[in-house]
């Protein structure tokens, strides 16, 4: 019997390869349903008058349900022509981030500043040439730094205060001796009748303001802070409180500098 007859005799031959499947383009079709979301958004955010009925925003949920079918065949799309796709949804995405950009403009102009209030509480942030903004704080104050003779000094803004008054912790920092100091100035406060020494910085900056020759009271009795009042606030063309932010705004020549 020969041994090449029969099933037995053969040799296994190599099974071919099967054919390999076309790979799923999921991240292209997501890609693709994202940018065009992103582009919607933005043209909504744009021109809002554009839906105005329940009947505009159905027409719209039926459209791009419409446009996410049909692109779901972009699944089993291979070849040049797969690239030419991932291309155009790589160019459709681009023109979603622009559009998005422009719609969000504001609110992006507006994020450096945020980030400022984030980061440097206390510190005033320029918004104008002559303009400051002090965020409030979580207890509803309006805390800021400012610079006595050059050193910082954590101030409360107090509108119901005649004077600046610095609290004797901030005068001895500022190399004062408060118990050498004539107290000689009488006022009403909260707890009663209060006294304090009269006493001129050389200088108060808050921000880009320069007061120079500024005249502030060392209170007597131990305080939680300074306080920064109208003997500050009257030198300014106008404060105002807006969106929980104080607003500072003053006018050339106002610190005595020109600027």
């Amino acid at each position: 019997m020969s041994d090449q007859g029969g099933p037995w005799g053969r040799e296994p031959s190599e099974p071919k390869p099967a054919p390999r499947a076309a790979r799923p383009r999921v991240g292209l079709w997501l890609l693709l349903l994202a940018a065009l979301a992103g582009l919607v958004v933005a043209l909504i955010v744009a021109f809002p008058q554009a839906l105005r009925t329940q009947d505009d925003w159905a027409m719209l949920v039926y459209r791009l349900g419409f446009i996410a079918l049909v692109s779901a065949g972009l699944l089993r799309v291979r070849g040049a022509l797969g690239r030419h796709l991932l291309h155009i949804a790589v160019w459709v995405a681009v023109a979603a981030v622009l559009a998005l950009g422009y719609a969000y403009r504001d609110v992006l102009a507006e994020a450096p500043r945020r980030l400022q209030f984030a980061f440097n509480p206390g510190e005033p942030v320029a918004v104008g040439e002559h303009e400051l903004v002090v965020p409030q704080d979580d207890d509803g104050a309006f805390v800021l730094t400012a610079r006595v003779n050059g050193q910082p000094v954590r101030f409360l803004v107090d509108t119901g205060a005649t004077d600046t008054v610095l609290s004797p912790d901030d005068a001895r920092r500022l190399g004062l001796a408060p118990e050498s100091l004539r107290y000689v100035h009488e006022a009403e406060t909260a707890n009663g009748k209060g006294y304090g020494a009269p006493y001129v910085a050389r200088s108060l900056e808050v921000g880009p303001l320069r007061f120079a020759d500024f005249g502030m009271v060392v209170n007597q009795a131990p305080m939680s802070g300074s306080l920064l009042g109208l003997s500050f606030l009257n030198r300014l063309e106008s404060f105002e409180v807006r969106q929980r932010r104080l607003i500072l705004k003053w006018r050339d020549g106002a610190d005595g500098t020109g600027r």
